[in-house]
């Protein structure tokens, strides 16, 4: 395809601005990745070419120390204060992966050493605490400790490695605002400080109970956690968190209870049926991209190691594990720079996980894969090629699956959609605090490489953003009821009300009730449509809707007023009504960048100012290939 110039968009147009064809905005490149109709082994990938991209790494981080620049970044003026056990963990599986003959072995040994000495007094918290903690175990059961640490060291990490340090002792709450994930942190720490035989066995025993309690509380009668305390965040930690947990107990070789090992089920039956040939992962929420596709690969070997896939489900779970694998080398993977990239070409991660954490992030990626890889090994996996039958159980899943989360006061719910290839997640869920206002937590369909959201963005993707006159901003994000679905022959219907809008502004949801709105999506074969009508409590003045689609798809033109058709790319099709008129150009600016690269067109749509007395309904359709 040419790179053709882009054409200006026109600032009075209130009607559709059309894209000559001669100047249409291309479509994006690749946003999906490679399709592996057949894949690698993953032992494969991991050992010929994660653990050399990993062995890079860390040698330059011998070398250079303090010094060490990964693609122009001082590694160590991150301010990551999980990278002492980041580090500890990756030069681990140097000394673990070297044979006792090599006389590299030694020289590793006194790398170790130096390094455990150089990053004593750096910050290292929770995450970090378990990362050096579960680095040590290893070493110690490799007999390697003693070799790698020195005695003076040892003493000083024996006293900051600690679960009291982010939980409080006496009542077992977490300090600092923590999220709920941490308590299987601190549980961790608690049990390989047992191990390592630094405490008895009470402190972890009692974070245990603690663990599973919380998980049931915040998980309710469907088993998946909140990531909140009851708001309704449901997004890739909910359904990931088990699978951690479930790792907590393989690691430190504890047997899990049955609650464990069903809440593990559900969310691994949830994972398979959102399986496919490109290995892509999680596609609402923060923190997905690579992070989206370690979730499936953590859930999934977790639960193929305490068996409680089929024979028939673990061989698939394998076969997409391997996909996993083979896409963080293919596509994540920079040859240019050596390190995963989840910043630049056009791709955009929240701030959680911006680039000054690069090497952490390199870490923490490369240690997911190399436990999983070996787990799978275990199994009996090793060097085996992934099985021919997986791209034909892809088509005898369900084409739609619907999971609920919780129901009550508000619902929230997950739809999933297998149609043409695609696997289209429709979250039905609270953004919660410091999340509600980001677009991957809007009530939309999002489909990896099709429809994104952008990190920490909020712009009004696919959904109407309504400015009052009195300088009040809603929009329909937070507050559920009503939720009904239903499957007829090849349509798919969802549908629910909100009795207030979500107030913009503010960190959390604040509910608005002088505008309610009744939702309705149809979901059928290459076609989305979702229909909105909106009533007032009382006369409201508005001074304007909008709403926006940001999409991979180029080669824009008019097709009819208000409807956009896209020449190039999966999307073909995009209309909207009840809006005085729709402009499309290019995407242009940070926040029009998805997880997986830059987006290529922008519609705008406006209904400018009125006063809202009467109902608006507001629709918008979407087709696709």
């Amino acid at each position: 395809m040419k790179n053709l110039s882009r054409a200006p968009l026109g600032a009075a147009c209130l009607a559709l601005l059309a894209v000559p064809a001669a100047i249409a905005q291309p479509a994006a490149p690749s946003p999906h990745g490679p399709v592996y109709a057949v894949a690698p082994p993953m032992d494969a990938t991991i050992e010929q070419r994660l653990m050399p991209q990993l062995a890079a790494l860390l040698h330059q981080l011998l070398r250079e120390k303090r010094a060490m620049r990964l693609d122009g970044v001082p590694v160590f003026d991150s301010g990551d204060k999980f990278l002492p056990g980041k580090i500890a963990s990756g030069l681990s599986y140097l000394l673990l992966d070297t044979p006792r003959t090599d006389p590299k072995l030694a020289e590793y040994l006194a790398g170790y050493r130096a390094i455990a000495d150089l990053t004593l007094d750096d910050p290292n918290d929770t995450w970090g605490i378990y990362y050096y903690i579960s680095a040590l175990h290893a070493l110690k059961q490799a007999g390697l400790l003693d070799q790698a640490v020195r005695p003076e060291t040892m003493a000083r990490l024996r006293e900051k490695l600690d679960w009291r340090r982010f939980v409080d002792a006496k009542s077992l709450d977490l300090l600092h605002d923590l999220p709920n994930n941490y308590y299987g942190v601190a549980f961790s720490v608690a049990r390989l400080r047992y191990l390592l035989g630094w405490e008895d066995e009470a402190a972890s025993t009692a974070l245990l109970q603690r663990m599973i309690e919380h998980y049931r509380s915040y998980s309710g009668q469907y088993g998946f956690a909140d990531e909140t305390d009851g708001h309704g965040r449901f997004d890739r930690y909910s359904v990931l968190l088990i699978g951690e947990i479930a790792q907590r107990f393989i690691e430190t070789g504890m047997s899990p209870t049955p609650q464990v090992k069903a809440w593990l089920r559900k969310s691994a039956e949830l994972m398979l049926h959102r399986a496919t040939l490109t290995g892509e992962g999680w596609e609402y929420g923060r923190s997905i991209g690579t992070y989206g596709e370690t979730a499936f690969l953590e859930v999934l070997t977790a639960a193929a190691r305490l068996g409680v896939l089929t024979p028939k489900e673990r061989d698939m779970a394998y076969a997409l594990s391997s996909r996993i694998a083979a896409r963080y080398a293919d596509f994540w993977l920079s040859p240019a720079t050596g390190s995963v990239n989840l910043w630049d070409d056009g791709r955009r991660t929240d701030g959680y996980r911006g680039k000054h954490r690069i090497l952490g992030e390199n870490l923490s990626l490369a240690r997911q894969y190399i436990y999983t890889n070996a787990l799978w090994n275990g199994l009996g996996y090793k060097g085996a090629a992934p099985s021919p039958d997986y791209a034909a159980w892809l088509r005898t899943l369900p084409a739609a699956r619907f999971t609920w989360f919780a129901r009550g006061d508000h619902d929230r719910a997950l739809l999933t959609l297998r149609d043409k290839g695609h696997v289209i997640g429709l979250p039905i869920i609270n953004g919660a605090e410091d999340q509600h206002m980001h677009n991957p937590y809007f009530p939309i369909p999002f489909s990896g490489g099709m429809l994104q959201g952008s990190a920490d963005a909020s712009l009004p993707q696919l959904t109407p953003r309504f400015a009052l006159a009195d300088g009040s901003v809603l929009m329909p994000l937070a507050w559920f009821r009503g939720i009904s679905w239903k499957r007829q022959g090849s349509r798919t219907i969802v549908s629910w009300r909100q009795d207030a809008m979500d107030r913009m502004g503010e960190n959390a949801p604040v509910a608005d009730k002088r505008i309610t709105v009744t939702t309705r999506y149809e979901f059928t074969p290459g076609r989305i449509t979702r229909t909105d009508t909106y009533r007032a409590a009382g006369p409201v003045e508005l001074s304007d809707v909008t709403l926006e689609f940001a999409s991979f798809s180029g080669e824009a033109r008019s097709a009819g007023p208000g409807a956009v058709a896209f020449g190039a790319g999966e999307v073909t099709g995009f209309s909207a009504t009840g809006y005085q008129g729709c402009t499309v150009g290019p995407a242009e600016g940070k926040e029009y960048r998805a997880p997986t690269g830059a987006f290529a067109s922008l519609v705008r749509c406006r209904l400018g100012a009125r006063r809202l007395s009467g109902p608006l309904t507001l629709r918008w359709s979407l087709s696709y290939r």
